[in-house]
């Protein structure tokens, strides 16, 4: 009777285990990519110099000094706007000489749900972008969806 018993808890024991779930993708909620150009030579990636960029509100910066082709930056699932002031000083690095832009981002947040173990995340719908300031001009003004960074969004003229 020991026996049975010792098995009945045994089989019983291993029928309710679960099978372990994790979650494989991140990241999860995609950022915005952009790509930095030469305005005057297109087809040429142009690192922008001394950069900084500043979220509207925040007083730290996502990125400080740096000198990049391309940034990936998160927009407020929360909003449907975000806005950036992008500092750049591509002449000395003195503070007095940075110049300013402001890159405004607008977007419908929608939750899209990934798995059991990724639970959701954020894609953001009929993004518009809209600037000011060193930023010449941008590859588009609009983007129907952004729902991965594999690549970037936008290019950047400058």
């Amino acid at each position: 009777m020991k026996k049975y018993i010792a098995l009945f808890i045994l089989l019983a024991g291993l029928s309710s285990c679960e099978k372990d779930d994790f979650c494989t993708q991140n990241p999860v909620t995609p950022n915005l990519v952009l790509r930095f150009y030469d305005k005057d030579n297109t087809n040429d990636l142009k690192n922008a110099e001394h950069l900084s960029v500043i979220s509207e509100g925040k007083t730290d910066s996502l990125f400080t000094n740096r000198t990049t082709d391309s940034i990936a930056i998160p927009l407020n699932s929360l909003s449907q706007k975000t806005v950036y002031t992008l500092k750049m000083n591509d002449v000395d690095g003195n503070v007095a000489n940075n110049q300013t832009a402001t890159l405004t981002i607008e977007y419908k947040p929608e939750e899209d749900y990934v798995s059991r173990s990724c639970g959701f995340r954020i894609i953001f719908e009929n993004v518009t972008l809209d600037h000011t300031g060193w930023i010449d001009s941008l590859s588009t003004k609009e983007i129907p969806l952004i729902d991965n960074q594999a690549s970037s969004h936008v290019q950047v003229f400058h």
